[in-house]
């Protein structure tokens, strides 16, 4: 299912996912797919003070340990092809984060060609918006991306932790 985006008065950092893949059609939570990687990488980076379960994603709209925060998908149907550009920019607008850390290079791509961008995006800072929020991609959290490297670095948490650390957040 597609599902309404989850945000906190003043966030400082929006999640932005790619809903429109096969494995999230059956859902009802957001990142709660086997393996998925995002609620121990939000916490284990200094999001939050303890782990969060998919099915506690509406305490995000806190916000919570103090922190403002956000959820939300670039696409809000079923066809992954059509990338709702427009509504993430009002979103951004009306929401006001500093951040935008989309979760997944395919998805930063589609979001980047959207806004009529060329070339790929590389993991980390972006030197483009949307809206007021600087994009930041982080690598995607899904179980099925195991890779060797991410962009130079062997773990996504590092990704996270960078984040974070912009964001006033965690150790690094």
């Amino acid at each position: 299912m597609v599902l309404p985006p989850i945000v906190a008065p003043e966030p400082v950092v929006v999640f932005c996912g790619l809903a429109g893949a096969a494995s999230t059609k059956h859902r009802d939570h957001y990142y709660e797919g086997p393996g998925n990687s995002f609620w121990s990488s939000l916490h284990q980076a200094g999001f939050t003070a303890r782990e969060l379960a998919p099915h506690e994603d509406r305490l995000l709209a806190g916000p919570i340990d103090g922190v403002a925060l956000g959820l939300t998908d670039l696409v809000g149907h079923w066809d992954p092809r059509w990338v709702e550009i427009d509504l993430l920019v009002e979103q951004m607008e009306q929401w006001q984060p500093e951040w935008l850390a989309i979760t997944g290079k395919g998805a930063a791509h589609e979001a980047a060609k959207a806004l009529g961008r060329r070339g790929r995006p590389h993991l980390g800072v972006q030197d483009w918006y949307v809206g007021p929020a600087q994009v930041f991609v982080l690598p995607g959290p899904s179980g099925a991306n195991q890779r060797r490297d991410y962009d130079g670095r062997p773990n996504r948490l590092s990704w996270w932790r960078d984040l974070a650390m912009i964001c006033g957040l965690g150790t690094g």
